[in-house]
């Protein structure tokens, strides 16, 4: 029996690196972990069975990715009411008293940022999806100074809603709601996507490359390639880079404070990760 069993719940998670994340972190702590990809569809069931599955089985916790993070959120105890806030869980754990919900990808989002650009004011952000991952990043803005966001979404009730949420959290903040990715971007400091748009199995990129003129940096929430196609352009227009892997770092430490409590080398750990995987 492992000393520690971990998971992850999602749709397109074959390439994920938090299982090898998870692991290397017990290792340096002296654990053995076991983490498991848990795809609902591969597995015959739905979110539900495989979340309340993991309880049963006795999983330490679980992360929790697309699409399923705003159905988490409404299964779990949450304490912090800014997670509350944001209405997304990407960590569980469980406990005696039922499954607590956290979210390491806000708090990995400001790490990651801040990591790049130090402690420099975001400016105007464009921001394409207002998901789980968008709600994240959006309310990470706000702690790092956020005063105008544009927010792009097919869905503009889903945008309105987190729109609402935000202006709740930093009155006075400026919030523009759109289907346009071109209005949004017209003026924008940063640019960021939080939608799958870029992932391996879904290419491509959310915003053209002749939109990102004029901006100052860009962050992509995928990880899975590192070098999206978004970033890729952003790059070519003189754009500082933000990479997703920054977010999966960070929210995968953040992550393993909860799941464990042990202090983790950082530095060996992203050492670690950028070494060549075994066989």
């Amino acid at each position: 029996m492992p000393d520690v069993q971990l998971g992850l719940i999602g749709d397109n998670i074959a390439r994920s690196q938090a299982p090898r994340l998870h692991r290397l972190a017990g290792q340096l702590c002296g654990l053995d972990v076991a983490y498991d990809r848990l795809i609902p569809r591969d597995m015959g069931a739905d979110f539900d069975a495989v979340f309340a599955g993991c309880a049963a089985r006795g999983f330490r916790g679980i992360n929790i990715t697309y699409p399923y993070k705003e159905r988490a959120a409404a299964k779990v105890a949450i304490d912090d009411p800014l997670v509350r806030a944001i209405g997304a869980v990407n960590t569980v754990i469980f406990t005696p008293e039922g499954p607590k919900g956290f979210n390491t990808d806000y708090s990995g989002f400001v790490a990651g940022y801040r990591r790049v650009r130090g402690e420099a004011a975001p400016g105007p952000v464009c921001m394409i999806g207002a998901g789980g991952v968008g709600k994240a990043v959006a309310f990470g803005l706000i702690t790092l100074g956020l005063q105008d966001i544009r927010i792009v979404e097919r869905d503009l009730a889903k945008a309105e809603a987190l729109a609402d949420a935000l202006r709740a959290a930093r009155p006075g903040l400026a919030v523009m709601v759109t289907d346009d990715p071109a209005a949004a971007a017209m003026g924008a400091a940063g640019l960021i996507n939080c939608t799958p748009v870029g992932m391996v199995g879904y290419e491509g990129t959310p915003l053209p490359a002749a939109l990102m003129a004029g901006a100052e940096w860009a962050f992509d929430a995928v990880y899975t390639p590192i070098d999206t196609q978004f970033l890729q352009d952003a790059a070519a227009a003189g754009l500082t880079i933000i990479s997703g892997y920054e977010l999966f770092f960070y929210q995968g430490v953040d992550a393993w404070d909860i799941f464990v409590g042990r202090p983790l080398d950082q530095a060996r750990l992203r050492a670690a990760l950028a070494e060549p995987e075994a066989a």
